[in-house]
């Protein structure tokens, strides 16, 4: 479904109507043929829909009263965005299954009580990324000043997006999992070189990652981007 914002006429859509996708880049909005996507029902797929499966009957069977409130108190009391840009509110399950499927992913506990402070992490705008294609590695490099790397329970989720060529612009996905880095009194070593990527990679191709902050009471930060052109 698209969303449309009205002005004069038209001014912004962003979604699917009739066979046409509507969006919006750097140079402005555009609309291109839609695709419908496949569902090749991979592993990781699997995966990601039995989290996903496992945490909505946890909200609904082992989640007290208090805690499902406790999260809708939280959703109610934090601004996100849609697609347009505008401000809107999730419910508190959105928010329940946004900041734990996550730490699911990654091997993590879930977090049942509600956070009490009313706002997400900032994101980190010094994340960078550097790509060796000798060593198949790639280097993220973060704040260690910031709150989730100088206490127990901080994460940074890292994802690697499939790689491209040079001249491309652009890139929404696929992004994969590519590890974590956890806080501590001693904060973590930055850069991180983190080997096995989800996807290999040659010299001169153009990788994108992303990262995710989450704090320990189970807040979670928008995606936060970095590219590089990898060396050889």
């Amino acid at each position: 479904m698209a969303l449309v914002k009205f002005g004069g006429g038209i001014i912004q859509m962003a979604g699917s109507i009739a066979g046409n996708t509507f969006a919006r880049n750097r140079y402005g909005n555009y609309v291109r043929a839609k695709t419908k996507p496949i569902n090749p029902n991979t592993a990781l797929q699997q995966t990601i829909r039995g989290i996903i499966a496992t945490l909505t009957v946890r909200w609904s069977q082992t989640l007290t009263a208090v805690q499902r409130e406790a999260w809708n108190l939280y959703a109610s009391s934090v601004n996100m965005k849609n697609k347009l840009g505008e401000v809107i509110k999730l419910s508190g399950f959105n928010h329940y299954i946004r900041s734990n499927s996550i730490r699911l992913q990654a091997s993590q506990a879930a977090v049942d009580d509600g956070p009490v402070v009313f706002e997400l992490p900032d994101a980190d705008p010094t994340f960078a990324i550097t790509a060796s294609e000798a060593t198949q590695t790639i280097s993220y490099t973060f704040d260690d000043t910031l709150a989730w790397a100088i206490a127990v329970g901080g994460t940074l989720y890292k994802y690697m997006g499939q790689p491209q060529n040079a001249q491309r612009n652009f890139f929404a996905g696929p992004y994969r999992h590519h590890g974590i880095i956890e806080g501590a009194d001693i904060p973590p070593t930055t850069p991180d070189p983190e080997a096995d990527p989800p996807f290999a990679f040659a010299e001169l191709q153009r990788v994108w990652c992303y990262a995710r902050i989450g704090l320990a009471d189970g807040r979670l930060s928008e995606r936060f981007r970095a590219d590089t052109f990898c060396a050889a």
